[in-house]
């Protein structure tokens, strides 16, 4: 009763207010809705806003903002979405280190009913009790919550790459934003300002929702690792907006039919977590465009130089070949234009 009047008077206040550029999320409303700004109550923040995205509305009051929860069926931009069968073991979905997924029930202590009390499970050995607190925990990350990982807020526990997490689940945009939607409602559910629901979005986004994306490190102490959600082919591919040390580059002179095609500059990132697929980034002269491509594993990378490509006619397929610092590679390839996909077969 006190943690709902809490709330309640908090959230109360928060519409008109802005937050600090320098506080954190996690800090800013747990001060606003909890008062003290400890890691006890960052923590509980954490799972009120986790356990409300997961079923819905549970507290009162609230704002007036609906949450119909991750786990109730919705739509998204028009697409139905369910994602129940990926938590309650419908699906062969989970990835436990094989080479296919299997089916597990993470609602299987106590399901909705403890989460309505403001808990993650009945107990704490169970399936649901990992799903959930690795929820609070990871989420406690993203939102900056400063006395994460002191006592009374315990440390990420799960795996720090949610590609490798997820790679079965083969989540569609529709999917995931889905998920991105009831989190964000979540928290204006409680007050959350408008802007920082927008900027909780955005963070989301950026980081699941990005097919085969640059490795990124969100666990403190863990390496980067590829994090986006979002595997599908209909994902969109993830932007590449700089060159870093130690990635292919060079120059390109592309013909087809024998006339002159383009000419500029590429680079790559070799995304060996991702099913060993990458990009290729291709700095045209009328612009940029992002060319996705897919190699047998353990071929061999041309790091550098120049290459030239003449396709067959309409461009449908040809041969490539390419000399670097790293040696010289060539193979096949096919082009589909309307998609602006590469599929390599790299002769290592």
């Amino acid at each position: 009763m006190l943690l709902r009047a809490l709330i309640a008077l908090g959230a109360a206040t928060l519409i008109s207010a802005q937050r600090p550029s320098n506080t954190s999320l996690c800090d800013y409303y747990t001060t606003a809705l909890l008062h003290d700004n400890n890691a006890t109550n960052q923590y509980t923040l954490l799972t009120l806003v986790v356990n409300t995205a997961v079923i819905g509305n549970y507290t009162q009051p609230n704002v007036g903002v609906s949450v119909p929860g991750i786990l109730a069926p919705g739509s998204y931009n028009g697409t139905p979405v369910n994602l129940l069968p990926y938590f309650d073991g419908g699906l062969a979905s989970s990835n436990r280190g094989g080479s296919s997924g299997v089916a597990i029930n993470f609602l299987d202590d106590g399901g909705a009913a403890p989460i309505k009390m403001s808990k993650p499970s009945n107990g704490d050995t169970s399936n649901q009790f990992n799903l959930l607190t690795h929820l609070y925990q990871f989420f406690g990350i993203l939102l900056g919550c400063s006395q994460y990982a002191d006592p009374g807020f315990p440390a990420y526990a799960g795996f720090p790459g949610m590609y490798q997490v997820h790679k079965f689940m083969s989540l569609t945009p529709s999917q995931v934003g889905y998920f991105i939607t009831q989190v964000s409602a979540s928290a204006a559910s409680f007050g959350v300002a408008p802007d920082d629901v927008i900027t909780i979005t955005a963070a989301l986004t950026s980081a699941f929702d990005n097919r085969c994306g640059p490795p990124a490190a969100i666990v403190p102490d863990q390496p980067a690792m590829q994090q986006s959600i979002c595997v599908a082919d209909s994902c969109p591919l993830s932007p590449r907006g700089e060159r870093e040390p130690g990635d292919g580059r060079g120059e390109f002179f592309e013909q087809r039919d024998g006339g002159e095609f383009d000419h500029g500059e590429w680079w790559w990132w070799w995304g060996g977590e991702c099913d060993e697929r990458g990009v290729v980034v291709v700095e045209r002269v009328g612009g940029v465009a992002d060319v996705e491509f897919a190699a047998a594993a353990g071929a061999e990378e041309v790091a550098g130089g120049e290459w030239g490509g003449r396709g067959g006619r309409g461009g449908d397929e040809g041969e490539y070949g390419g000399v670097g610092g790293g040696g010289v590679g060539g193979g096949v390839c096919e082009l589909r234009e309307g998609e602006g996909r590469w599929w390599e077969t790299v002769a290592g």
